[in-house]
């Protein structure tokens, strides 16, 4: 049987749920390929999250927790655990 989308006609916004994931690489030389709507903590860690402005914060996260932030990297510096991000 074919799946139904219900939503399917609507139009997709930046406050819409995640519809694709990856796995996020830490890194402290490039940025993310595709910059996500939210970060899922799979594993517990601190993810080290640069913003737009170039300003680095931790965010310590257990498994499950769910951060809605548009972070342009993640640091390898720092970073333990592992993220996945939505987008």
């Amino acid at each position: 049987m074919a799946q139904f989308d219900p939503f399917a006609s609507y139009a997709v916004s930046s406050m819409a749920v995640g519809q694709r994931h990856f796995e996020i690489v830490p890194s402290d030389t490039e940025d993310m390929a595709i910059r996500p709507r939210a970060i899922f903590c799979a594993e517990d860690g601190t993810a080290i999250i640069r913003d737009e402005g170039g300003i680095d914060l931790p965010y310590p996260m257990t498994a499950g927790m769910t951060l809605a932030f548009r972070g342009v990297r993640v640091l390898a510096t720092g970073t333990t655990g592992t993220f996945y991000g939505l987008w």
